[in-house]
């Protein structure tokens, strides 16, 4: 008969709101499938100050006619909602699971940054076919003006990135940190831009510093995308080595063969284990059990683990 790693001694009264169905007991990972002590406050303070500017850019871009500025609010802008969607998916992390959702709601944040990821690309484009449009026929900027309100919203990011940097536990405030290193380049692209058109009256610096920028945005947000993606697909965490860990468990003492062996993570950085073991003996089971717990807590860091065993197959033919 088949053997879970996860044993219970005892029934729990019956609850109908099925509670008890997901209480870990003793001998289960510590590890809980939502944030319940998730702080807000950062994502908080975060989005009053990027509301708080965009407003101000926006305005100030386009009396001052600048592309660069203009970039720059619109990134302020795209953050303000990717912040308000870091917030949205934080709550919705933070509930427990439910009958209907049983591993709880922690990738609610990992879609938010997914979705935040897809949104920056679309600034991105809608930068850079107005900074093409620009090049071929050049707009007079007010550059005294750009670079004055520039060095007001650099001040801004920088803050609002130290705010976020205090989170680094968070995908999707990583994902908002990423909006936010991308308004603080565009700043600056903006400071330089100001600067050159005030003192030269070179106007192209203003569409070919945007593009500069959108650029380097597209590596950051590309990168974002990726990961949320690999979380959201369930894939193997980035920092273990799939097949390394099937290799480690088949040279266990008293485990014939592995397979169906799963690795993913079950929110960022607590990553699980579920797999098949075929074993000589079923009375070892219990012993070979902690050997593996041990091994792969001590060498993959994996503590969530679901295990079968199953006996040796008789080969047919033989």
């Amino acid at each position: 008969m088949p053997h879970d790693s996860h044993q219970h001694v005892q029934h729990p009264p019956h609850q109908h709101d099925g509670a008890h169905l997901h209480a870990h007991r003793h001998g289960d990972a510590e590890h809980k499938h939502y944030f319940a002590d998730r702080k807000q406050s950062i994502l908080i303070w975060a989005l009053g100050l990027t509301l708080f500017f965009a407003a101000v850019e926006v305005v100030f871009g386009f009396w001052s006619n600048s592309l660069a500025l203009i970039s720059d609010a619109g990134h302020m802008v795209t953050d303000s909602a990717a912040l308000g969607l870091a917030l949205l998916a934080q709550q919705i992390a933070k509930r427990p699971p439910t009958a209907k959702n049983t591993f709880g709601f922690a990738r609610a944040e990992a879609l938010a940054a997914f979705v935040n990821g897809v949104i920056m690309l679309g600034i991105v484009a809608w930068i850079s076919y107005e900074a093409v449009l620009r090049l071929a026929h050049p707009e007079p900027v007010q550059g005294g003006m750009v670079m004055i309100v520039a060095v007001i919203g650099l001040a801004i990011n920088i803050i609002v990135a130290w705010v976020l940097s205090h989170d680094q536990h968070s995908l999707n405030t990583k994902a908002a940190l990423v909006h936010v290193m991308g308004d603080l380049l565009g700043s600056v692209a903006a400071i330089a831009s100001g600067a050159v058109i005030a003192y030269t009256g070179w106007m192209p610096i203003d569409p070919l510093l945007s593009i500069l920028v959108s650029l380097l945005i597209l590596r950051s947000t590309i990168a974002v995308i990726r990961d949320s993606y690999h979380f959201l697909m369930k894939g193997v965490p980035h920092h273990l080595d799939y097949l390394q860990i099937g290799k480690d468990l088949e040279v266990m003492v008293g485990v014939a063969s592995v397979h169906d062996l799963h690795v993913w993570e079950m929110s960022p950085g607590q990553p699980a284990l579920i797999g098949h073991l075929e074993i000589d003996d079923l009375m070892e089971w219990p012993r070979i059990l902690e050997s593996i717990k041990k091994m792969l807590l001590e060498k993959h860091g994996i503590d969530h683990i679901t295990l079968q065993a199953e006996v040796v197959q008789e080969d047919d033919n033989s």
